[in-house]
């Protein structure tokens, strides 16, 4: 048995059953050890951002880490988009990086590079397997690091380590400490804090907040305190839809937001950080609540915040039988006709969602609105790309769809934002996964054009608009589909959309909708 040999059975005895992967020479005989690992799914990307984007989107709706396989310094930086997104959403990842051989490394070989310093900034562990005797220990610490509390862990492994001789392991599973325990002290003033400010109290939620059951016990409180319920402009994950509490995103426009916020006097945080502003603006603040906004958490990342809210509910004299605000019947609004906006296509998405489906939102400045809408659509979890870096929605449905099965996942995509990882609708119709994108063919970077209005300058010349729009020649989503494999077609008309979606959600398989807009 080698060290190879041993990673994988590590990581099987931990549940660490799929393996999104982009390998190169320096990971072959780990390859070779998957092959001998039948029980492992092994899911091949044709770009490293696709291969991390999905291991993202896996964990998001399994709440457990999948494996990454990478090439070196070069695969890995290849991936970091994406593992910055990854580790913005707080969920398990396991990246195994593939390096030279111990030995070779002083020789300088084109593909040598410091893979440590890559790794450190988007990971919240990084280890460097010593050898073959080191695989199983390191492997454990680093299922492990991913889970406690959830984040990203970045595995090493030379080659000499991954070929040499290993010893059995002869007990793999590794055994989880449990979350730290919610502070009463700090449930308690948070209380006293909510009863100070009747009307005046937000709290954001994200996390196992964000879930349903969570959510119920949030909107209790709500009901009972007039607390205002909020989402954080990224949602990592949320579950939504008709009967669930429905908490309001904060605007990403920081004058909305501010707006927004304006009349908040105290802020619970469940889970979260305090919003701020995405970039600086001349003249405007960071911080989205006014002066004098009392900023307080509850319970952190990596405590159990269900718990936590309901040690709250007690603590406010609630009872479990509050009846909570959920939204029931979808708003009478009629139905569009005519040429296609993503204002339509958000109410077409929302009205026609098939119940427990999965949306990934990465349309970016187009279909704003399906958010909102949401809360009258079928129960669903919703998630979007949370680091900011654009070129995970297609990835993230990928590994949603893996997670999974049997499940609808429907991927609102903005096609700037979509060619960074187009390679995804390969692995798509490779696995025959289960997904339905939309692409929103505005043929720009629509963000882009808003950006340079905050920043001052609205008249945008040539050369400025060269940088920003997708046109000249304009992108053939159909064309590209097809080609990765991925039946698709055009739509221009609020008919034509819905009838596409229709027929999309009615069968099984990837399908691409361009929606010109």
């Amino acid at each position: 048995m080698n060290g190879a040999d041993v990673l994988c059975d590590v990581l099987l005895a931990n549940g660490v059953n799929v393996c999104f992967a982009n390998p190169g020479t320096s990971e072959m005989h780990f390859v070779a050890a998957l092959d001998r690992k039948p029980e492992m799914r092994c899911v091949l990307g044709l770009f490293e951002g696709v291969v991390t984007g999905a291991a993202d989107g896996y964990a998001r709706m399994t709440d457990r880490p999948a494996a990454t396989l990478l090439h070196t310094g070069p695969g890995l930086a290849n991936g970091l988009a994406n593992i910055h997104n990854a580790r913005r959403a707080r969920v398990p990842m396991i990246n195994i990086v593939g390096d030279h051989a111990s030995y070779h490394l002083p020789l300088d070989a084109p593909l040598t590079s410091d893979i440590e310093s890559l790794a450190a900034p988007m990971s919240n562990w990084v280890c460097r397997i010593a050898g073959p005797a080191d695989v199983a220990p390191a492997a454990q610490a680093a299922f492990r690091a991913s889970l406690t509390p959830p984040g990203t862990a970045t595995l090493i492994l030379p080659a000499d380590a991954a070929w040499g001789e290993a010893s059995v392991v002869s007990s793999a599973k590794v055994e989880l400490a449990p979350p730290p325990a919610v502070d009463m002290n700090t449930v308690r003033n948070v209380a006293e804090a909510i009863r100070a400010a009747p009307g005046r109290v937000g709290m954001i939620l994200r996390g196992p907040a964000a879930r349903a059951d969570g959510l119920e016990i949030a909107g209790q409180i709500a009901a009972a305190m007039d607390v205002r319920l909020f989402s954080e402009v990224l949602v990592a994950r949320m579950q939504r839809g008709r009967g669930r509490v429905a908490p309001a995103r904060i605007p990403y426009p920081i004058d909305a937001a501010r707006a927004f916020l304006a009349d908040i006097d105290v802020l619970i945080l469940v889970g979260a950080k305090e919003p701020v502003a995405f970039f600086a603006y001349p003249g405007k603040p960071g911080r989205l609540v006014r002066e004098g906004c009392a900023v307080m958490s509850l319970a952190e990342h990596g405590q159990d915040l269900e718990t936590a809210l309901a040690l709250l509910r007690d603590e406010l004299g609630i009872k479990p039988s509050q009846p909570v605000a959920a939204a029931t019947a979808f708003p009478d609004e009629p139905t569009p006709r005519g040429k296609l906006t993503d204002d339509a296509i958000a109410l077409s998405v929302a009205r026609r969602l098939p119940d427990n489906a999965i949306v990934c939102d990465e349309a970016v400045t187009s279909a704003r609105r399906y958010f909102a809408l949401s809360a009258f659509a079928a129960q669903h979890d919703y998630m979007m790309t949370t680091g900011g870096s654009i070129g995970e929605g297609m990835p993230m449905a990928t590994g949603a769809a893996i997670a999974c099965p049997g499940r609808k996942v429907v991927n609102l995509e903005a096609d700037g934002s979509g060619m960074y990882t187009v390679q995804a609708l390969w692995t798509q119709a490779r696995e025959k996964l289960d997904v339905v994108t939309i692409v929103f063919s505005n043929r720009t970077y629509a963000i882009l054009h808003g950006e340079m209005r905050n920043v001052g300058v609205n008249a945008i010349g040539e050369n400025a608009r060269r940088m920003l729009d997708l046109d000249q020649p304009a992108l053939d989503w159909v064309s590209l589909a097809n080609g990765m494999g991925v039946e698709a077609a055009r739509a221009d008309t609020c008919e034509r959309f819905d009838a596409l979606l229709d027929s999309a959600l009615s069968r099984p398989g990837p399908f691409l909708i361009e929606a010109v807009i």
